[in-house]
């Protein structure tokens, strides 16, 4: 398998600058960091012990924030590296001003790019997360004197039904970590199957909480949402947001006074997004704009990254996007962790654990259409229930987790 994957990664790689000039039209990639994916690095590697970590996306790197920021304090650690895949993740980690961590893209897995990347920056522990599986990279790793963990690891059903149709060659891939470390039950089960020598099994890392102080609303911010009745549809995709308007035109007609804030996944799509909520009559304030917002706004469109926690402050229910299409959904342990009901729709298979322990807490439910949306918002809007018990113990088992994680990786880069 590994000869046929690195003869398609040597054709991807062939094609790869069209593939870029079409990112850059669609401004998808950075004008100029696109270079580092063909190891022409931005950033340079100081002396000393560098810790590395890989994540797809936003959600993989937001859910080791509160480790690396453990990790910072850590005297023996000179730098910590963080690499992903996506514009998004790159402009979330610059707002968050770490002091040892610097931000790379993942370099394209061909033979020769992975091996210079892994010449340039020599670390000495290799952290992948959640199902990042590079085979080139990996087994160019293993070459060397780097430890290599998986962590948060994630293997759905269907992802391994994939891998097991080359269940010998994934064998191979997987036994490559020294550790894995499950973010479930039922990855556990798979990465045995998948061959991993040792597994343990701590947590969700994703139930841990960073230390820095949250983006703040301003004075003017609040004052307007106080005089609101609130509710949010966050993280959301495709067509989540026009369910999101369609159901604040429906509140409005009992709650004049409703504002329904919108936080989609992707803020790149923002322009067709108000296309969409324009056909239903609504008016729109985009959160960048720093103008005054009209006392008839409708929606509050949040078009910047990294600010939701301060809009889950000022929220009592959120709607988790990734949910009502066939995505899997999203992480809702951030707005629990602000004392939010949350409501999500039939399709989240990528945090079943996660939903089913906030359902014995009774922190969410499930909708599977708008009007059930609706109904919701509106019981809760009557009720004078208060969630906050319900997020101290997501913060004590997050602790907890994030505490026994932090042992693990401290026993790695101690470990030279």
């Amino acid at each position: 398998m590994i000869a046929v994957y690195r003869l398609l990664i040597n054709l991807i790689l062939i094609f790869s600058p069209l593939i870029i000039l079409i990112r850059l039209i669609k401004k998808k990639e950075h004008p100029i960091r696109f270079k580092e994916k063909f190891c022409f690095f931005s950033n340079k590697r100081i002396e000393g012990k560098l810790i590395w970590f890989h994540g797809a996306s936003v959600g993989e790197i937001l859910s080791v924030i509160p480790l690396i920021e453990k990790l910072e304090k850590n005297k023996k650690i000179s730098q910590i590296l963080i690499t992903s895949n996506t514009l998004s993740s790159s402009k979330i980690l610059k707002n968050l001003n770490l002091k040892k961590t610097i931000h790379q893209f993942f370099p394209i897995d061909t033979n020769y790019h992975t091996e210079k990347f892994l010449n340039y920056w020599k670390p000495s522990l290799a952290i992948f997360i959640d199902s990042e599986i590079w085979p080139n990279m990996i087994l160019n790793i293993k070459k060397k004197p780097i430890s290599l963990l998986l962590l948060n690891a994630r293997i759905t059903k269907k992802s391994f039904n994939r891998w097991n149709k080359f269940i010998l060659s994934a064998k191979i891939f997987f036994r490559q970590f020294d550790t894995c470390f499950p973010s479930s039950i039922e990855s556990k089960k798979y990465l045995k199957l998948l061959g991993v020598k040792n597994i343990k099994n701590i947590g969700n890392l994703k139930f841990s909480q960073t230390e820095k102080k949250e983006f703040v609303l301003n004075d003017y911010l609040k004052k307007f949402f106080l005089s609101k009745r609130i509710w949010c549809a966050s993280s959301t995709h495709n067509i989540e947001e026009n369910y999101a308007a369609m159901v604040h035109k429906e509140l409005k007609l009992k709650y004049k006074n409703v504002l329904t804030i919108i936080i989609p996944r992707h803020i790149d799509r923002i322009r067709t997004i108000l296309k969409e909520i324009d056909k239903l009559n609504l008016k729109v304030h985009l959160h960048s704009k720093k103008k005054r917002i009209n006392k008839d706004t409708d929606i509050y469109l949040v078009d910047t990254y990294g600010e939701t926690k301060s809009f889950f402050k000022v929220c009592k229910i959120v709607f988790l996007g990734g949910s009502m299409i066939r995505h899997g959904g999203q992480n809702p342990l951030e707005a629990v962790r602000y004392g939010c009901k949350i409501l999500h729709g039939p399709n989240v298979s990528n945090f079943q654990e996660i939903y089913k322990l906030l359902n014995k807490y009774n922190a969410s439910t499930k909708v599977n259409n708008t009007n059930q949306i609706i109904n919701n918002i509106d019981k809760i809007f009557k009720s004078k229930k208060n969630f906050n018990n319900k997020s101290l113990k997501i913060k004590i088992l997050g602790n907890k987790i994030l505490n026994s994680t932090l042992k693990e990786v401290n026993f790695f880069v101690n470990k030279k």
